[in-house]
């Protein structure tokens, strides 16, 4: 059995379930029993751990580990195992909207006094807790877009074309150092960080877990196609405010030009993408499917959960002069990947 070279390192466990996950991609160990899947708290360190694992085998995988590992029949059973005890969470914990109107509307108005996480770094965070804020959200960052491809089979007419742009906007219009993996790697470096992908998945707390197994939950399945043009469009719409506010934190705090342009690129892109995925996207997937609302809204307000979620944990942390990663980062991490 062949494995891959390259790809991040298997991290440590988290409990049972991610040490058996663990154990079974390294070729030493049984996967974990059903009954100790079926248990395991939906939103905890463990099962989201077991779960990104689960996850990543369809991105870049992990070193030492054999690519075969992707479409294992028995990792499949105990990945479906997972998903099903967290997306039974999720629908449990996300308001129900009653047209996707309503979802939306929620988040096309700003709170007049903002308090989350964006606000915070803009008006007094220092520099250590948006290095934190940038480690924790490279989980993401440094495959921007990527979870979302995985909706374009699924969706075709002015839902598809649409969504095409945005992603292939995301990708840098053809433009391999415009990719915003690449921006987010820059910012990254910039604030002397490792930009290895994965370099910080040990460090990131499971509420930031989450919020990227939701991207790949939605994506990989079809019958959440809704749900995850829903998450799409609830990000983009959300994106430009608050990435106006984190430009602003990035240049308070002196994090570099890199840092800023990140966020300014966002400002400015996500203003049109908003547009374009309510309109085009949300308005065509609905035109051809309308059946799908209940799970288009059920994405737009369970990513307002899961952020609501990751928010009070970095702000609890930071608040209280703690740090939000469960692993500290040192002074300088900055690697050279020219």
């Amino acid at each position: 059995m062949a494995h891959d070279s390259h790809g991040p390192r298997l991290p440590d466990s988290r409990g049972p379930v991610s040490a058996a996950v663990l154990g079974y991609l390294a070729g030493t160990a049984p996967l974990p029993a059903a009954g100790t899947s079926a248990s395991a708290s939906p939103y905890g360190d463990d099962l989201q751990l077991a779960l990104y694992l689960c996850y990543e085998l369809h991105y870049r995988g992990f070193a030492g580990v054999s690519p075969d590992r992707e479409w294992d029949p028995a990792l499949l059973r105990v990945r479906a195992a997972l998903e099903h005890r967290f997306l039974t969470a999720l629908r449990e914990d996300t308001p129900v909207h009653d047209s996707v109107d309503d979802a939306l509307a929620e988040l096309l108005v700003e709170p007049v006094e903002g308090t989350g996480v964006s606000h915070f770094l803009a008006a007094e965070g220092e520099l250590w807790q948006v290095r934190e804020y940038a480690a924790q959200r490279s989980l993401y960052h440094l495959k921007e877009a990527d979870p979302h491809a995985w909706v374009l089979p699924r969706l075709w007419g002015r839902a598809k074309a649409a969504m095409a742009a945005v992603e292939f906007d995301e990708w840098g219009g053809g433009r391999a150092e415009r990719v915003h993996a690449r921006l987010f790697a820059d910012l990254m470096t910039d604030l002397d960080l490792d930009t290895a992908y994965g370099r910080y998945l040990d460090a990131a707390c499971a509420e930031t877990l989450a919020t990227v197994n939701m991207m790949s939950l939605f994506g990989l399945h079809r019958s959440l196609r809704g749900a995850l043009v829903g998450h799409f469009a609830a990000v983009e719409i959300t994106s430009s405010p608050g990435s106006r506010r984190l430009a602003q934190a990035m240049r308070r705090v002196g994090a570099g030009p890199a840092a800023a342009h990140f966020y300014d690129e966002h400002v400015e892109a996500d203003a049109v993408h908003e547009q374009v995925v309510r309109h085009e996207v949300i308005a065509g997937l609905l035109a051809e499917e309308p059946g799908l609302a209940a799970d288009i809204a059920f994405g737009l307000a369970s990513t307002g959960h899961l952020e609501d979620r990751l928010g009070a944990r970095l702000l609890q942390a930071w608040r209280s002069g703690g740090s939000s990663l469960r692993t500290p980062i040192t002074d300088q991490e900055k690697v050279d990947i020219s």
